[in-house]
C-alpha cells in the first residue's frame, strides 16, 4: 500500500497525519546521552552547549539554534538577530535558561527558514534541551567556583622535587 494517497486529476489530496518514526526519538535519545556523559565528564561548556544545538537542529529540522551565556554585550544579540534576518531567517523560539534557583543562566535563541511557530512535539524537545543546558552551564559554574578544591579532573599536578644529597659526611 502506498504511504501517500493522491486523488484523480487534481483532485484533493488527503493529508496524512504526522507521524513520529521509532528512529527519530532513539536518535535523540543517543544524543541526550551523549550530552549528559560529557557533562558528567567535565567536557568544555561549549563542545557541550554545541552538541545541545547541533541535536535540536537535526530533531526539529530546518532550524538553527544557538545558546548565549549571561553577561554578553546587548549589541551582539542584536548583531545575530540582523546576520539571520540577512539570510532569511525568522525568529523560531526564544527562551531564557534558567537555574531551579531562579538564576538567570543564558538563553537559547532558535531561528527558521520559514516563519512559524513551534509544534507540542517540538516544544518538548526544546523544554529538554533547555534543561541540558541548564544543567551544563551550572555544572561549569560550580567547577569554577570549586577551584583547586573540587575534583581536579584531567589536570597536571605540580609537585616540588626534593633534590637529595649526592653523599652524606
Amino acid at each position: 500500500m502506498r504511504k501517500y494517497e493522491f486523488g484523480s486529476r487534481g483532485g484533493l489530496q488527503r493529508p496524512m497525519p504526522y507521524r513520529q518514526s521509532k528512529g527519530t526519538l532513539e536518535d535523540f535519545l543517543k544524543a541526550e546521552e551523549h550530552i549528559l556523559r560529557g557533562i558528567s565528564t567535565r567536557a568544555p561548556l561549549p563542545r557541550v552547549l554545541n552538541g545541545i544545538c547541533s541535536a535540536l537542529d537535526c530533531q526539529i529540522g530546518n532550524v538553527v539554534s544557538l545558546i548565549l551565556l549571561p553577561g554578553g554585550d546587548a549589541s551582539e544579540l542584536a548583531a545575530i538577530a540582523r546576520n539571520a534576518e540577512a539570510f532569511g531567517l525568522h525568529i523560531f523560539f526564544s527562551e531564557g535558561i534558567v537555574a531551579e534557583s531562579g538564576e538567570d543562566l543564558g538563553s537559547l535563541e532558535i531561528y527558521c527558514c520559514v516563519p512559524r511557530s513551534p509544534c507540542s512535539r517540538e516544544l518538548r524537545l526544546i523544554e529538554r534541551a533547555s534543561c541540558l543546558a541548564a544543567l551544563a552551564i551550572k555544572f561549569d559554574i560550580e567547577r569554577d567556583h570549586q577551584g583547586n578544591f573540587g575534583l581536579s579532573g584531567n589536570r597536571t599536578v605540580r609537585a616540588r622535587i626534593i633534590d637529595w644529597p649526592v653523599s652524606m659526611n
